[in-house]
């Protein structure tokens, strides 16, 4: 497999666990809103390159047909095998941009909100009602054109759901199905990266995969405890996806052989 990283601090740290197995790659800058790679990578065979750092290296791997390039998915919310599983799932409610300010009170309720699709344009984040239509009329207010790429558009399908209080978040790095690494990276309100998982949410996790095993042969998987249970937050494009303090070996290790 041929790796092609983009710098990051995250990539860094790819790069490491590829030095201790030996396994090359090569370094590139993305010209911003071209997609183009700098210096242009020499590709073997297209059919062995994995692709990783920002999002955007979705167009390039398409443009040159790269395999398998990076993984996009499609999103979470509409995969019926995991919907009983979600986080306040069959509560969401789904809004484009253009419909807040029209169909969402500004009645002080907060909402968890975030883009439907795994596009980054904005964190998913606790918001009151007004500051998600405030958002929504600075969005309004610009032409079409007048907005940036990876940007909030007025089409942009969002996803809001009632805030649940969570105890314990993970972050599962599942390939062709399997678990392969994890991540602890959150405790309540509190931020911490420790390479550990309980056993229940590892079994879950795992039954979470083979429950949708087509949903993509690579992605990164989201789930929470919280007070009624363990719940799928979300999925992730694993080729952009922090690695917390993931086993960044064995990651590399299970993508290395997909080619």
């Amino acid at each position: 497999m041929q790796w092609i990283l983009q710098q990051f601090e995250d990539t860094e740290k790819l790069a490491d666990a590829l030095d201790r197995l030996g396994i090359p790659y090569s370094w590139h800058n993305v010209v911003p809103f071209v997609g183009e790679l700098v210096p242009e990578p020499e590709v073997r065979d297209p059919l062995s390159v994995v692709m990783f750092g920002s999002y955007t290296l979705w167009r390039y791997a398409e443009a040159k047909r790269l395999h398998p390039g990076v993984f996009r998915i499609v999103p979470f919310v509409h995969e019926k095998p995991w919907q009983p599983f979600m986080l306040n799932g069959p509560d969401a409610r789904f809004l484009q941009i253009s419909e807040i300010e029209e169909k969402l009170p500004d009645d002080g309720r907060f909402w968890f909100i975030r883009p439907v699709a795994d596009s980054k344009e904005q964190a998913g984040s606790v918001k009151v009602a007004a500051d998600i239509r405030e958002t929504a009329r600075k969005v309004m207010a610009l032409d079409a054109d007048e907005i940036p790429d990876g940007s909030l558009r007025h089409d942009t399908l969002m996803m809001l759901t009632i805030p649940a209080r969570i105890q314990q978040e993970w972050r599962i790095w599942i390939i062709n199905g399997v678990v392969v690494t994890y991540s602890l990276y959150k405790e309540g309100t509190r931020v911490t990266y420790r390479h550990e998982i309980d056993n229940d949410a590892l079994e879950f996790a795992q039954t979470l995969a083979k429950l949708n095993e087509g949903y993509s042969p690579a992605y990164v998987m989201d789930i929470c405890r919280t007070e009624d249970g363990l719940r799928l937050l979300e999925t992730n494009c694993i080729n952009a996806a922090g690695f917390y303090a993931a086993d960044l070996v064995k990651l590399a290790e299970a993508v290395n052989v997909m080619a």
